[in-house]
């Protein structure tokens, strides 16, 4: 499983299955298989947050520690996401696409708190899906449109990671993470989609999970259980805004992979169990992955000399 101690063992229960809606394809036109890989997202986000707001009233979040603003906040995510779907639903309609179609979902919470928590968690996730995905969109218009959505899930996201302590903005910069890694972390969630639904050219790779009590901390030995232990020389490469940082495990005690969180990792980051230490992210050299991790930032510097 992807996920650290937040909610790794809610989550182990609903890793093992994945939907069927992933297809290896040959070349195809992407911008539209892009707009299908994100609107599976905002499904899964729309769902996500409904179900929340269904399950809980703005008293059991107050009762919870939270703020009856932040309640209202929860809300307009919710809004938000609702809209995602039918701006993407409409733009794959005028472009001669079917929409894919809500799958059900398996979502691991069981309080309030349990939800921000994992919210701030998939907030982060859609950030680094947008920004992963922009390199591969041809259009302008459609990288716009994907530049736009993306501002929105970063506010999300800042919302939900302020609402749990964390600092919202831990990291210079966004984490940006490839389609199959994305898909990954969220086939977690799925239980089983339309059959009628377009199979994405998505794969997901082998179980990582982060086994050691978040935040981390540069500098923490960080404990990784890998869904089977990797033969030969393999590395931890970790992926924190725009670094990609390799490191030699420190070894494996009682299956799980121990090593190091280099110095530059801050916020929500990412961990792989690659085969080198190139820091180039591929389907042939990652072995398992991504796993999630919550590094807590150093304090913040600035020089005042520098005003232009």
């Amino acid at each position: 499983m992807r996920f650290s101690t937040i909610s790794a063992v809610a989550l182990a229960t609903v890793a093992s299955a994945r939907p069927s809606i992933v297809k290896k394809q040959a070349a195809m036109d992407i911008d539209p298989v892009i707009l299908q890989y994100a609107l599976t997202l905002e499904h899964l986000e729309n769902a996500f947050y409904k179900e929340a707001l269904s399950k809980w009233s703005e008293k059991e979040f107050t009762d919870a520690g939270f703020t009856s603003m932040f309640y209202n906040e929860l809300k307009y995510i919710a809004h938000d996401e609702e809209g995602h779907v039918v701006y993407l639903e409409a733009g794959l309609t005028a472009a001669g696409a079917k929409p894919v179609e809500a799958c059900k979902y398996t979502f691991p919470m069981t309080t309030p708190k349990a939800f921000v928590q994992l919210a701030s968690v998939v907030e982060g996730l859609g950030v680094s899906a947008y920004l992963g995905a922009a390199a591969d969109i041809t259009s302008k218009a459609y990288l716009t449109a994907a530049g736009s959505i993306l501002v929105t899930e970063a506010l999300h996201q800042s919302a939900t990671r302020g609402a749990v302590g964390e600092i919202p903005m831990a990291n210079v910069f966004g984490t940006p993470l490839g389609l199959n890694a994305v898909y990954t972390i969220a086939s977690a969630f799925i239980a089983e989609c339309p059959s009628t639904n377009m199979a994405l050219p998505v794969m997901a790779y082998d179980d990582l999970t982060a086994v050691t009590a978040q935040p981390v901390a540069p500098g923490a030995l960080l404990d990784l259980l890998p869904g089977s232990m990797p033969n030969g020389t393999y590395f931890a490469t970790f992926v924190s805004g725009l670094d990609i940082v390799a490191v030699k495990p420190k070894g494996v005690v009682d299956g799980m992979v121990q090593a190091i969180v280099p110095p530059m990792i801050e916020g929500q980051s990412y961990v792989f169990l690659t085969s080198d230490d190139s820091g180039n992210l591929t389907d042939s050299n990652i072995l398992s992955g991504p796993a999630i991790i919550e590094s807590t930032p150093n304090a913040p510097t600035f020089n005042l000399t520098i005003t232009k």
